[in-house]
């Protein structure tokens, strides 16, 4: 009988081909999202060293304080504004997206235009 592949395991395989394709550097750090059902979570990452330069997540008390429900588009919007805001300060100006498997669409689509609106490059 066919088995079929979780959704898990389709998302972590495509990520994994778009992690072959790029990764972060000095000078274009890798701007990761990971989505869960009541959360995202949003980190610029020089692949080089395997340092987090900036993150930012719903979980976060000034994120979470704002926001009604951490897990609409609203708030993925809201999140992109905060890391692109964090990673201006620290002079970080373009990234290289990495949308971590997921379609983009909805959340992952409106982190990224927010993140672009707010100064980001990529």
């Amino acid at each position: 009988m066919f088995k079929k592949e979780s959704r898990t395991a389709i998302r972590e395989k495509k990520h994994m081909k778009i992690r072959n394709r790029f990764s972060g550097t000095p000078e274009r750090p890798r701007l990761a999202v990971f989505r869960s059902n009541s959360h995202m979570y949003a980190q610029i990452i020089d692949d080089t060293v395997g340092n987090t330069l900036v993150a930012a997540s719903t979980l976060d008390k000034d994120v979470k304080s704002e926001l009604e429900n951490t897990d609409t588009v609203e708030a993925a919007a809201y999140l992109g504004k905060v890391i692109a805001k964090k990673a201006l300060d620290k002079g970080i100006k373009t990234v290289v997206f990495d949308r971590g498997g997921f379609i983009y669409q909805g959340k992952i689509q409106a982190l990224a235009e927010a993140a672009r609106e707010a100064g980001l490059e990529f």
